[in-house]
């Protein structure tokens, strides 16, 4: 079984950027715990890149199965449909990758 790396992308004109990515670092608490008790999760990080006005949602998890938990996880399709009423974009289709290959730092 090979992990999966989830990834979903926001874009938005650049005068939303600063409402959306505070909505994105708000949005935490009512997704953690329900991900983080999902089969299969090993990790999730939420970032933002101001120079292109866009949000990223990646994940990463034991097997697909277990990554498409979240096309049914209610909060975090209430909160897209919250981001896109305030003017998001989101990329589609959800990216779902198989690692080609892989390391990490040694270093703590």
């Amino acid at each position: 079984m090979q992990p999966v790396v989830r990834i979903s992308i926001i874009r938005c004109a650049p005068d939303k950027f600063a409402g959306l990515r505070q909505m994105m670092m708000e949005v935490e608490t009512a997704l953690r715990p329900g991900i983080e008790a999902m089969r299969g999760f090993i990790s999730f990080y939420a970032g933002a890149d101001e120079a292109t006005s866009s949000l990223t949602n990646v994940s990463e998890w034991v097997d697909l199965d277990a990554a498409k938990q979240l096309d049914h996880f209610q909060p975090m399709l209430d909160a897209g449909k919250e981001f896109v009423a305030r003017g998001a974009v989101f990329e589609r289709p959800i990216m779902n990758y198989l690692p080609l290959w892989q390391w990490r730092s040694g270093r703590s």
